[in-house]
């Protein structure tokens, strides 16, 4: 509401609702027929009537950043298929961590699995392959309509926000410290060993955009790593795959660059074990119950029926 009435976002005045809608109701329907096809409770239901609230919660902040990052002229479509394929892509883009490695159930029957793939960067990117005439929103609309100190405060406090996110229950501090250590990094290379500008491969830091991506998008819970090592390597990943793209004139990389890198990490899934590493792909099993409902052990005797 902010942004429409004091920063001067450009989107449409619906774009929030349809976006917060789309992937809520996405979230709803999916799960409702996952339940159904694996003959167990839905997840939403027989839990506290705030946990029900917190099982919605990604979905309805993937349907928000989508509306806020994207950019469709007048059109509410683009928002609305962006919310719903980054929300369907964690039913449909799942790896099962094994047990004994992780040392909790996702087999169990609240625990279909693992998502890997970030939602919000994923249905951005499939818009914006699909829908050529969609774009990122322009970085000056976030501060558009404030002047003064407030070019900094803004994106300073919306930096700020993520960083108390991050550095409660979520804990991605480490992969937020690698994200900007190897975006800085790699602005540095570019600088240095071509023609770019140092400064102006750093600028894109000091936007709210970019506050908004660090603190809200490539720290996804579910998608990112869990270990601080796994996490600094990751950010310094995908600032390494995002410098390879713009320095070959690729747009858009921050999200194709999640993308790519979420992508890579699990299929570098073998390796990862030969090397000892973790093999669990998001938040740990606790942590999913925080915002998933209770954790369930995964029945001893047999594994959960298939789908009918």
């Amino acid at each position: 509401m902010l942004g429409h009435t004091v920063l001067g976002f450009e989107q449409p005045y619906l774009a929030p609702l349809v976006g917060v809608l789309t992937g809520v109701t996405t979230e709803f329907v999916l799960e409702t027929v996952e339940a159904w096809a694996w003959r167990r409770p839905a997840r939403y239901l027989g839990v506290p009537r705030d946990r029900v609230a917190d099982f919605f919660l990604p979905s309805y902040i993937c349907g928000l950043l989508c509306a806020m990052l994207l950019y469709g002229n007048g059109h509410l479509m683009p928002t609305a298929l962006a919310a719903g394929i980054g929300v369907g892509s964690a039913y449909v883009f799942r790896v099962r961590a094994p047990e004994a490695a992780s040392g909790v159930s996702r087999t169990g029957p609240d625990a279909p699995g693992a998502a890997f793939l970030n939602p919000v960067a994923f249905g951005i990117v499939v818009v914006l392959l699909l829908f050529p005439w969609v774009g990122l929103a322009p970085a000056y609309q976030f501060t558009a309509w404030v002047s003064g100190p407030f070019d900094l405060i803004v994106p300073m406090a919306v930096l700020a926000g993520g960083m108390a996110a991050n550095a409660g229950g979520a804990g991605r501090l480490p992969l937020v410290l690698g994200w900007v250590g190897g975006f800085a990094l790699q602005a540095c290379l570019r600088g240095g060993l071509s023609d770019v500008s140092t400064v102006s491969a750093l600028l894109p830091m000091t936007g709210t955009a970019f506050a908004l991506y660090t603190g809200y998008v490539i720290t996804d819970p579910g998608t990112s790593p869990v270990r601080a090592r796994d996490q600094v390597v990751f950010g310094l990943a995908t600032a390494a795959v995002y410098g390879l793209l713009v320095q070959f004139h690729v747009v858009f990389g921050l999200f194709f660059a999640l993308v790519i890198v979420c992508a890579g990490r699990e299929l570098g899934r073998p390796l990862r074990l030969f090397f000892g590493g973790s093999t669990v792909p998001g938040t740990p099993y606790r942590e999913i119950s925080r915002c998933r409902g209770r954790p369930v052990r995964a029945p001893a005797a047999s594994p959960p029926a298939g789908p009918p």
